[in-house]
């Protein structure tokens, strides 16, 4: 008699925070994972904590026209650990997701699994993880509970030593997944994808979720640039990127079967090489009339930005454009220097020229860096808005295993490595004046 396929469990955990809120954020590396799975015929649930669709919900959902919107939302106590630091802030500590007694009975109605894999994002909210592991303990003490995604990566000693999960893993979760899911179950899993062709690897399994308000979408894996603040390089050392013609065809799969309007790019690199990537894409879309939005939350690269460029973006239906800036300061004695004024200036011009209203083009500025001078900030604010575009501040986390990581411990004011929850740009971190503090909360009303 043949054994009847595995049940593994995928869970997407609560984020604890001072603020969040539904910006084109959903675990795609979980649903990747999980599309792996139901190719090999494993039987696969998911549990989202984050689920603003809940079915338990009363009270009406709001969805903006791009699919975002706010989570559900229960204020909890701040954790021993952090009371010494954070208990004079005034910001109320928050569960965001759906409520604890609805996932809890989601559960108990649940046949047991016999693996449960978590997913982790933002490394600060390594407690919201913590609370999530101890809550399937709790219902399901004998099954083996793996933690993966950037938390795990990132924190790696923290979350084996904290996050209560039986084993933590560390980077891509695909090579290790065939692995993983025979030492747990004892079945083989045979259809793997190829590393080296991201064209083989499934489209991530969206339609677990009780609603999909849109989509998330990778081109590419990976990013050419080393910023000093970002941990791309580390998660992803190299750049792989998916054929044009499977991002088309995952575009008309999410858009023609599930309705799917809006896509959020989650690339860090979408427009590089345009020629042989981006741009066969756009004029695939636009060719095929396809009624669609699209959305860059992890921005643009600007020098990328040519004439052809934002008239294909604008036609094939680009409606949120955000352009890495970082800031204005395009002096030569930066280190980081990306794009030039020059750069900056023509891009915009392109942008404008093809179509493009102000509320649709935003630029990204980082506030709150280490020793940063804030007139630095200010003025890029000033400048960004006089070209008529949205200044959108990047509160700085810092993030562990990126180059500027040892000076933002230098320079933070507590001690940053002793809790994750203490890199949460909330707080500004490596900010340590008042006075500069004060000035952000000005910025931020200049800003609006």
């Amino acid at each position: 008699m043949k054994a009847d396929p595995p049940h593994i469990l995928c869970v997407n955990p609560w984020v604890h925070d001072f603020a969040a809120f539904d910006f084109w954020a959903r675990p795609l590396g979980l649903f990747t994972i999980a599309a792996i799975l139901r190719q090999n015929r494993v039987r696969v649930s998911f549990l989202d904590c984050m689920n603003r669709f809940h079915p338990r919900k009363t009270n009406p959902v709001k969805v903006y026209w791009d699919g975002r919107g706010p989570f559900d939302k229960t204020q909890i106590p701040l954790p021993r650990t952090l009371e010494a630091d954070l208990g004079h802030v005034s910001k109320k500590f928050t569960r965001y997701g759906a409520l604890k007694e609805w996932i809890e009975q989601d559960l108990l109605a649940m046949d047991r699994p016999d693996l449960i894999l978590v997913t982790s994002l933002m490394t600060y909210w390594a407690t919201g993880v913590a609370e999530t592991i101890a809550l399937l303990k709790k219902i399901f003490p004998d099954v083996p509970v793996v933690l993966g995604g950037i938390y795990a990566t990132l924190c790696e000693t923290h979350a084996r030593k904290y996050s209560g999960a039986d084993q933590v893993i560390t980077g891509p979760a695909e090579p290790v997944l065939a692995d993983l899911v025979e030492t747990y179950t004892g079945v083989t899993l045979n259809e793997m994808p190829d590393p080296a062709d991201l064209d083989t690897t499934p489209f991530a399994a969206l339609d677990l979720q009780d609603a999909i308000a849109y989509a998330p979408i990778l081109t590419s894996r990976g990013c050419p640039f080393s910023c000093e603040y970002c941990a791309s390089s580390f998660l992803e050392p190299r750049l792989r990127r998916r054929s044009p013609e499977n991002v088309f065809q995952e575009l008309c799969h999410w858009h023609n079967n599930f309705q799917v309007k809006n896509f959020a790019f989650y690339d860090d690199a979408l427009l590089i090489n345009p020629e042989r990537y981006a741009f066969p894409l756009l004029e695939r879309i636009i060719d095929e009339k396809m009624d669609i939005f699209f959305h860059t939350p992890n921005a643009v690269h600007i020098k990328e930005i040519s004439a052809k460029a934002a008239d294909l973006m604008f036609k094939a239906g680009f409606k949120t454009i955000r352009l890495g800036l970082e800031t204005a300061d395009f002096s030569s004695h930066r280190h980081d220097i990306k794009v030039k004024r020059n750069e900056f200036f023509t891009a915009v011009d392109h942008l404008r020229t093809s179509g493009f209203a102000k509320d649709q083009l935003g630029a990204y500025l980082l506030c709150g860096l280490p020793g940063q001078n804030l007139d630095e900030v200010e003025a890029s604010v000033n400048l960004v808005k006089g070209l008529g575009l949205t200044p959108v501040l990047a509160y700085y986390t810092p993030i562990p295993h990126t180059p500027m990581w040892a000076d933002a411990v230098r320079n933070a004011r507590f001690d940053i490595t002793a809790h994750p929850a203490l890199t949460n740009n909330s707080l500004f971190p490596c900010v340590r004046s008042q006075q500069d503090l004060d000035r952000i909360s000005q910025l931020k009303k200049i800003v609006k």
